[in-house]
């Protein structure tokens, strides 16, 4: 059963032009903690075009007896889970 986390942190956009820093934060469902950092380096990388080195990690987070996201919540009814 995947658990939800949470990921906030920053990542670099217009690295080639005029550099700035932009914050972010997911909601992921993954089985483990490792598993949701790849999800999110591979999501924002092909999302905005950057490499790892571009993206900032501050936390992560599982999200435990406090409700996620309403669409978070909602793909896990619908796939048979509960968070």
């Amino acid at each position: 059963m995947p658990n939800v986390y949470r990921v906030k942190g920053k990542m670099l956009i217009s690295h080639d032009h005029f550099p700035r820093e932009q914050n972010f934060n997911l909601e992921l469902t993954a089985s483990s903690e490792k598993e949701v950092l790849e999800k999110v380096y591979s999501l924002l990388g092909s999302r905005h075009k950057l490499k790892r080195y571009h993206i900032k990690i501050e936390e992560v987070e599982e999200v435990k007896g406090e409700p996620a996201s309403k669409y978070v919540s909602e793909i896990l009814e619908l796939k048979g889970w509960s968070a």
